[in-house]
């Protein structure tokens, strides 16, 4: 019979709930004290020590009434840890709601051929309060014997002191229930989350700060076939060999700054395949004293990585591709002009705008070397044609923007243009020209000037907009069709300023 764990005292005065006095009731009860721990509690002793000095009395006993028994969880004058339970005073005791009193035991027609009576160790005198469980269950008393008979009982402050004492005997004794609840609920769960855990795809771990494991999953042995390893260290023998002194470095150095690692390696699996991996752990301590610890996954990313590597190697082909697509076009730009030399300055514009897309291709999308995502890198690509060497005509900020591949083609558009129009009208066109280009990249937008200085004095358009040329038009729609910003030109008598309002979401993609 299964019952659900009532806590709080039973009410004092109250007789034991009928339902709970069966005996399946109450061995389902007892059950969940754990008696056996309580043989000889020290608590229990000294209330029984206690019990037996209050009422002048050669023996105390806390005695549990099971179906066969009556065990003795305390005693006090007596040797025997139980008797059999026909025999059992207590077992008329716990069946009432105040304590059961006997003066005399052979004039008690209840107990009268008694073998205790009769025999050792003589009862006359018997005095039980109940002791009973927060469902209404009888478990037992606290009661206190004699070898005398007492025709007047107890004195009042005997009784109260004895059925005092029988709820201190059941606080410990809930106490004591309380303790295996609250261990089995534990225990349940943590069996709980052992299933779940063993049952996610991933390997999942902690390892303290000596480097032994503390935990390992079900799961890496069924990924590895490998036992589970005590130390990190062994452990990477199945780390490919390639992958072992990088992985091992970057563990001991998060592991000596208390830091977290994500990291990707091949592991060996165990058909002795290699599949890629990635390693994520977290660093907690809870408390000052308390040693660090590293809670840990495993995941599979082997498809992935392997998707990765293959749109690698496509947008590097596509890369190439296209570099030589630009150059390409270029060539045939350069091959048509010579045959209409009037078109000569145009086709020149034309070409240049396609080196500068080819070079804004290159920085962001390189066929070879690392890959660029900055607008000041950008720039000096863009710029470069422009500078002689060891002079300063274009200053760039020292300030810098992150750029992603979607942006870099209208921004090189932008700033080849503005550059084009320099070195043909503006601060570029004369020796002592310079053009100072500057980033604030601190708030949602990017503001970035481009500011001419020492140069001609620039002719604004007309307010119509009539004589603005196809580059110009080309810019506009750059910043506001497809980076979402916003153009200001300012007119001043040394060269012209430009102000460039940009959102940094836009420009970052």
């Amino acid at each position: 019979m299964k019952t659900t764990p009532d806590l709080h005292p039973w009410p004092e005065g109250t007789p034991p709930a009928a339902a709970m006095c069966g005996e399946e009731a109450r061995a389902s009860i007892m059950a969940q004290y754990g008696l056996d721990s309580l043989d000889d509690d020290g608590e229990l002793q000294q209330i029984v020590g206690f019990a037996a000095r209050l009422c002048d009395a050669p023996i105390a006993l806390v005695s549990l009434v099971e179906k066969e028994r009556q065990r003795f969880l305390a005693r006090e004058g007596l040797s025997e840890k139980e008797t059999p339970r026909p025999t059992s005073f207590c077992a008329h005791a716990m069946l009432q709601a105040e304590p059961l009193v006997v003066p005399d035991a052979r004039e008690d027609t209840r107990f009268d051929d008694n073998p205790l009576v009769t025999g050792h160790p003589n009862i006359r005198f018997y005095a039980g309060a109940p002791l009973i469980s927060g469902e209404g269950a009888p478990l037992g008393s606290l009661c206190v014997i004699d070898t005398k008979p007492r025709t007047g009982g107890l004195s009042q402050i005997q009784t109260e002191g004895l059925r005092v004492m029988a709820a201190a005997v059941m606080r410990r004794l809930r106490h004591r229930r309380e303790t295996l609840v609250s261990a089995q609920n534990i225990a349940k769960r943590e069996e709980q989350l052992r299933t779940l855990i063993d049952s996610l795809p991933h390997i999942a771990f902690s390892i303290d700060e000596d480097g032994k494991f503390n935990y390992l999953n079900a799961r890496f042995t069924e990924l590895t076939g490998a036992a589970h390893p005590k130390r990190r260290d062994e452990w990477l023998d199945l780390v490919h060999e390639e992958d072992r002194e990088a992985l091992a470095r970057e563990w001991t150095e998060a592991m000596k700054e208390g830091a977290g690692l994500t990291y990707e390696f091949r592991l060996r699996m165990a058909d002795e395949s290699w599949r890629w991996v990635e390693v994520n752990t977290l660093s907690t301590a809870n408390g000052e004293e308390e040693s660090r610890r590293w809670f840990g996954t495993i995941t599979d990313r082997d498809d992935h990585h392997r998707h990765m590597q293959s749109r690698e190697m496509l947008a590097s082909e596509l890369s190439h591709r296209i570099k030589n697509i630009f150059a390409v076009v270029s060539g045939l730009i350069a091959m048509r002009a010579r045959r209409y030399p009037d078109m000569k300055e145009f086709a020149d514009d034309l070409n240049g705008t396609i080196r500068a897309l080819g070079r804004a291709h290159d920085f962001v999308r390189p066929v070879e070397g690392a890959k660029g995502d900055s607008l000041n890198g950008l720039l000096k690509e863009l710029m470069a044609p422009y500078l002689r060497n060891g002079d300063d005509r274009v200053i760039l900020s020292d300030g810098d923007c992150a750029i992603g591949p979607r942006s870099a083609t209208p921004l090189a558009l932008i700033f080849h243009e503005l550059a084009t129009n320099s070195a043909k009208y503006g601060a570029m066109s004369v020796d002592e020209g310079q053009v100072c280009i500057n980033f604030d990249c601190d708030g949602d937008d990017a503001e970035i000037v481009w500011r001419e200085q020492h140069g001609p004095k620039p002719h604004p358009p007309a307010d119509d907009g009539s004589n603005a040329g196809f580059g110009s038009r080309l810019v506009k729609m750059a910043v506001e069709g497809q980076l979402n910003g916003r153009m200001e030109h300012i007119w001043h008598d040394d060269g012209l300023e430009v102000r460039l309002n940009l959102p940094l979401a836009t420009i970052a993609n």
